[in-house]
């Protein structure tokens, strides 16, 4: 298969919105893109619609249920903070930068989600010390690329607050800078996720999102630069893509407080779960329904008669429960009983404790107790498309595609690279393509 790049570089920026096209066009760097660039601004996402789902469909092409990461977390009962879903043995099936590596092609990943103890030669992956006695820096060294993350926490560790933003990000942009000036890799994965943090805690449209947009399109002009000196540009190809939207929402619904309530989770005097039978598992904007026996017919009914029960009242915020099929229709988990979907202005959490609805105050976001935005709706909700925008070798120039799909992604990256990903769930883009 021909190879039409020599350097494939991909830049997520978590939760960029198609909303948000019209004010990449004006920002200068992003518009720099965009002039000899093609692009879609209407990419559907996946279901859910979270961050380590999406960008496993990113690097196969696959939807969720048939790459194996369902959602962002485990089904962890009771724990405050479940583990995500890290590792790159999660994925069920081959990835790009697998892919690039049987081809001896060099690959980097700067906190790419699911990357975790891959095979990547310069691998910083997003992970978080989840236990009081875990250490950040050594969690990381130890799942990552251990002498080029030191190098990279030693020129620029100075420039973090632990996962606070906007600094994390500018320690990915200095390390993404410092990555391709002496690397050179032939295929640079980059996440970050300012934007998506400043939405969840201030709002889609708020100030400190816009503000964010601003920061990216800096961060983008800095990859440009840095791949210029390097005296790459030209044969490099860039992608700007965002994984999924965000919606505004004022309600936080907590399904777990009735399942608890009716005994379906059991919990000792001190609160701490001891046996369920039923959980709710949630997405955000939407939640998987799951019972401990497949064989529990009992628990299997009264589960089921009460989310139906509560989506006939709008006022619960259920717009609509997903039977198991229906799910897996969408590429979600077959496991799951079922699947509900919060009504927009309403997301899901998976707490115990509470009310069953919660309004949430701006004290509640500050604390971060609950968020102003979340994602993890069905993408048939309205105005809740992403973006897809790609620039140099291989690319065709002012290409304009009417419609895509996230799967779409992984096998079009594949092609530029001469690679081959497989039976994939995602086509090819063709028409972006300089065949």
């Amino acid at each position: 298969m021909t190879r039409l790049t020599e350097h494939l570089v991909v830049i997520s920026f978590d939760c960029l919105s198609a909303l948000d096209f019209s004010m990449l066009e004006e920002l200068p760097n992003f518009k720099e893109l965009l002039k000899n660039g093609s692009y879609c601004k209407n990419v559907e996402t996946i279901y859910p619609s979270v961050t380590y789902p999406c960008h496993a469909t990113i690097v196969t092409g696959k939807y969720p249920k048939n790459h194996g990461v369902i959602n962002n977390t485990f089904i962890q009962p009771g724990r405050l903070s479940p583990d995500w879903y890290w590792f790159r043995h999660y994925i069920k099936s081959t990835t790009l930068y697998d892919e690039a590596k049987k081809k001896g092609m060099t690959t980097a990943a700067l906190l790419w989600p699911v990357t975790g103890k891959a095979n990547i030669d310069f691998n910083m992956p997003e992970i978080f010390a989840n236990r009081p006695w875990h250490h950040q820096v050594a969690v990381s060294l130890r799942n990552g690329t251990p002498f080029y993350q030191l190098d990279m926490n030693y020129r620029y560790g100075h420039m973090r607050k632990g996962l606070n933003q906007p600094e994390l990000d500018d320690f990915v942009l200095e390390s993404t800078v410092q990555t391709i000036k002496t690397k050179k890799p032939n295929l640079l994965l980059v996440h970050f996720t300012d934007l998506d943090s400043q939405r969840h805690y201030h709002g889609f449209s708020s100030e400190q999102a816009m503000a964010a947009i601003k920061r990216h399109d800096i961060r983008l002009g800095r990859i440009f630069q840095a791949l210029k000196e390097s005296g790459i540009y030209e044969n490099s190809t860039i992608i700007a893509l965002g994984d999924h939207s965000a919606l505004n929402h004022s309600q936080v619904i907590k399904p777990n407080v009735l399942l608890k309530e009716k005994g379906l989770i059991q919990v000792d005097k001190n609160g701490k779960v001891v046996n369920w039978n039923a959980y709710c598992k949630s997405c955000d904007g939407s939640a998987y329904i799951y019972v401990k026996d497949s064989s529990d017919s009992t628990t299997k009914e009264t589960v089921t008669k009460l989310f139906l029960d509560l989506a006939l009242d709008k006022r619960n915020g259920i717009e609509r429960v997903f039977t198991s099929e229906e799910a897996s229709s969408k590429g979600a988990d077959p496991n799951c009983l079922f699947m509900i979907e919060a009504t927009q202005g309403y997301y899901i959490k998976d707490v115990l404790d509470g009310e069953f609805l919660n309004e949430i105050t701006e004290e509640d976001a500050e604390s971060k107790v609950y968020t102003l935005a979340s994602h993890g709706y069905s993408p048939e909700k309205e105005n809740y498309g992403t973006v897809f925008m790609a620039t140099g070798k291989g690319i065709k120039p002012n290409v304009v595609v009417p419609r895509m799909h996230l799967v779409d992604e992984g096998p079009t990256f594949a092609r530029l690279l001469g690679l081959d990903l497989g039976n994939t769930d995602g086509e090819v883009v063709e028409e972006l393509l300089n065949m």
